[in-house]
């Protein structure tokens, strides 16, 4: 595969990832307890998480590995 599309299936996956964590994200959020301390760690935690699973990906987008 090119590096020009694995570029473009990269984004593509990288896009429809983000919108299923958002959803997801917002749904967990929906259950968390009134308490705004356990709200802004949880939104804390869950605005730095997204980048770890997406790291392969960039990595085979740019490598092709």
């Amino acid at each position: 595969m090119s590096r020009r599309l694995r570029k473009a299936v990269g984004g593509l996956a990288m896009l429809a990832f983000l919108i299923l964590y958002v959803a997801v994200a917002v749904t967990i959020a929906g259950y968390l307890p009134a308490n705004r301390a356990i709200q802004m760690i949880y939104f804390i935690v869950a605005g730095v998480a997204w980048g770890a699973p997406l790291i392969p990906l960039i990595f085979w987008m740019e490598k092709g590995r």
